[in-house]
């Protein structure tokens, strides 16, 4: 028989044994910063979906070329469990953020597992030389993403101490507790996918790729914006439970939200096409999270349960 007629099986084979080694690199990672993954939703279901995302969006990569982008999303991760879940306080999100920052940016030893992990990604980031130029971008892509962080836990806190958890929740005297679409969207940072994606080009980047981060990152923020409605439309029940915001608690419907996400995809597209001649590579991940976190996200999820 032809080899041909085997080659897409054996192009899946390939991705999935990166995909296997990757998540095995994850786990041995994990177990390397105490109890920082202590909590049931990292279950080996997480770390198996996890590196299979970074698999599929970089098939031609090897598992070395992969590190950044899955220690990234493992970070990503990790402090959105200590904000969602572990802080307590407005008094905690904030020392999160500035112990996160300072780490990153080296004017304080890291004095806890997450700030240490971020440290060892930012060390590892410095050994390629794109870093050097680079390194702004990075930084100011953390902060938003901590930043936003921080500002969805006060959505969060605000909707339980008005005791609604209905669409559209308000507080006492009817005042909005929640934001509307517009705010919600503009605060898509929060899901670290802008951050993990200017990791991954900096790392792995071509000088080409590396001199057009700034374009390549306002399209990725078009499809983080779908990715943040993507993900608020499968996990809606998860969402509730944990106590987290979805956009459907905005008053906004499925059919409106279907609606934006034709827009950002539509317009996501457009902005690719511009770059695909100069960074074909970049091009295709990108649109990988599109195609992969479609299909994954009508059938599962990330996180573990509870």
């Amino acid at each position: 028989m032809s080899a041909e007629r085997f080659a897409a099986a054996s192009d899946m084979g390939r991705i999935a044994a990166l995909a296997a080694a990757a998540g095995r690199d994850l786990r041995r990672c994990a177990e390397s910063y105490d109890d920082l993954f202590g909590g049931k939703p990292f279950d080996p279901g997480f770390f198996g979906s996890l590196s299979l995302v970074g698999a599929f969006g970089s098939p031609w990569a090897t598992v070395d070329e992969l590190r950044i982008v899955n220690r990234a999303a493992l970070w990503v991760f990790a402090v959105d469990w200590q904000i969602d879940v572990t802080a307590t306080s407005a008094q905690d999100v904030d020392l999160i953020v500035r112990d996160c920052l300072a780490a990153a940016d080296g004017t304080t030893e890291p004095a806890t597992p997450l700030t240490r992990f971020l440290v060892d990604i930012r060390d590892e980031l410095a050994s390629v030389s794109a870093f050097g130029t680079a390194r702004p971008i990075w930084r100011a892509q953390l902060e938003r993403m901590l930043t936003a962080m921080a500002r969805e836990w006060r959505w969060n806190d605000a909707r339980e101490s008005a005791g609604d958890e209905e669409e559209g929740a308000s507080g006492p005297g009817g005042g909005r507790v929640l934001p509307d679409l517009e705010e919600y969207l503009a605060n898509a940072d929060g899901t670290g996918s802008s951050f993990v994606n200017v990791s991954h080009w900096i790392f792995t980047g071509d000088p080409r790729t590396v001199g057009l981060l700034d374009e390549l990152m306002v399209v990725g923020a078009e499809v983080q914006r779908y990715l943040r409605l993507l993900n608020d439309l499968a996990t809606y029940r998860r969402d509730v439970g944990w106590g987290d915001v979805n956009v459907l608690m905005l008053g906004v419907g499925r059919t409106e939200v279907s609606e934006r996400m034709s827009v950002l995809a539509d317009r996501a597209g457009e902005l690719l096409e511009s770059l695909r001649d100069a960074c074909p590579r970049a091009v295709a991940y990108l649109e990988c999270q599109v195609g992969f976190n479609t299909g994954f996200y009508g059938g599962a999820d990330y996180w573990g349960e509870m």
